[in-house]
């Protein structure tokens, strides 16, 4: 769902890192403001920070963004989420959530890019989604039963996410989804489980998948990278298992 059509950004290549530190420091931004600066008591922060450990991201700008976000850096930023929806090729939904600072600069960019030649059309879509709490996480014991992991912290529904730790070490993973309010709830129980919390944000799921043909799947993702690529643009959901 949501954003399985691609790689999640922190796994992107090498050559495109400048853009992922980017996407980074814009979420750690944004999990500040919403949240507050203490990632003990925001998951969204805490995973956001992992991320950018992961991406080898200095201390020094996990700091400034830090401090970006909670307003007491000199050069504070006030980022707006914008959400833009429309299709893809061959008709697949999408939703595109921005974080910019110039409204009127970002809107006619996303725009320009869904009329652009023959790549997709802007619309309205929304109601093909639902929109509630996502959390991926990983456990190291690979026997866990992500069911019962579900049910324990109060996710309403549950799917396997391939992954391995920072040595290849194949471990649990899973997607645990939820409604809007409990997003934090079970986070937390989840960590107190033992899980390693790697997203926890609000994220759009797409409630049916349409059919396409390899050809036409890959006129899709070429749109979906296109979309991915602008700076402004935070996460990308369309309707693609």
């Amino acid at each position: 769902m949501g954003a399985q059509w691609k790689q999640k950004w922190r796994e992107l290549a090498a050559d495109q890192k400048g853009k992922v530190v980017g996407k980074i420091v814009r979420e750690i931004l944004v999990a500040c403001k919403l949240g507050g600066p203490n990632p003990e008591f925001n998951a969204r922060l805490a995973a956001a920070i992992g991320v950018a450990k992961k991406q080898s991201v200095t201390r020094e700008t996990i700091d400034r963004a830090l401090a970006k976000g909670s307003g007491t850096g000199p050069d504070a930023v006030q980022y707006h989420t914008v959400v833009y929806e429309g299709f893809t090729p061959h008709r697949i939904p999408v939703i595109v959530e921005c974080l910019t600072d110039n409204n009127n600069r970002t809107a006619n960019e996303i725009k320009l890019l869904f009329k652009s030649g023959n790549l997709g059309t802007p619309g309205s879509v929304g109601w093909l989604f639902e929109h509630g709490g996502l959390v991926e996480a990983t456990h190291p014991d690979k026997s866990i039963d992500i069911e019962t992991a579900a049910l324990e912290a109060d996710a309403d529904n549950v799917e396997p996410l391939d992954a391995e730790d920072d040595e290849g070490a194949a471990h649990a993973g899973a997607r645990f989804y939820c409604d809007k309010p409990k997003l934090d709830t079970v986070s937390k129980a989840l960590k107190a489980a033992g899980w390693t919390i790697t997203t926890s944000e609000l994220a759009y799921h797409a409630k049916e998948f349409p059919e396409l043909t390899e050809a036409h799947r890959d006129e899709v993702t070429k749109f979906l990278q296109t979309l991915d690529a602008h700076p402004d643009v935070h996460r990308v959901y369309a309707a693609v298992k």
